[in-house]
């Protein structure tokens, strides 16, 4: 089974991390950055020499689900490198009045980044809107080199009545629409193991790391 690195430097070979974001810090704000974090290995691959240097953005989709909190995790641990950034976008619908709850949310998790990995780059937005509008917005304006998805087990039914659910559905259309290099992460149960990652090339590979 190939290694998490493996695969990464597979699907870079293949996308190049597109980036020309720039590190910066607004002037205070949900929008904002959290902090400016120190750095760690700030390499990618896919060069015929093996090696780049080069700096990213990678943002990662949250609320209040488990499945994102995975994936957000598994973006800090298996993608963010010293010097990149690292974005947490919760997008909330527009009919929601009260957004105190998401920008409780999204400052939690990105202090939780921060402590497991001070040397990423961290910062939370919270943006209302519709939620496809609103990350294909965001994804370009920031100029974001991977997005990561969290992805949740189906429900037995809808995989007995091979369907999708309405998650499925937004990760498979950003997957295939977005620019930039989109990875859908689901958790395995404990008694497996790893993740299964789905991206324009990749439905459920199974990585153990």
């Amino acid at each position: 089974m190939p290694s998490s690195d493996l695969f990464l430097r597979q699907l870079s070979s293949k996308e190049g991390w597109k980036s020309n974001s720039r590190r910066w810090v607004g002037g205070g704000g949900w929008g904002s950055s959290l902090k400016q974090m120190e750095g760690m290995n700030n390499v990618c691959y896919g060069s015929e020499t093996g090696f780049f240097a080069m700096k990213k953005r990678v943002m990662v989709l949250v609320d209040q689900s488990s499945y994102s909190k995975h994936a957000m995790i598994w973006a800090l641990t298996h993608v963010a490198n010293s010097g990149d950034i690292l974005t947490l976008l919760h997008v909330v619908p527009s009919s929601e009045s009260n957004k105190s709850s998401a920008h409780f949310l999204v400052s939690t998790l990105g202090s939780l980044c921060k402590a497991c990995k001070p040397e990423v780059e961290v910062e939370a937005l919270v943006i209302q809107g519709p939620k496809l509008g609103t990350v294909m917005s965001q994804v370009k304006k920031l100029e974001v080199s991977v997005l990561i998805l969290g992805q949740k087990r189906p429900s037995s039914l809808l995989y007995c009545l091979c369907l999708k659910s309405s998650t499925e559905e937004f990760v498979e259309q950003c997957i295939n629409t977005f620019d930039c290099l989109t990875i859908g992460v689901r958790k395995q149960s404990q008694g497996i193991g790893g993740y299964l990652i789905s991206t324009r090339w990749h439905k459920n590979f199974w990585l153990l790391a």
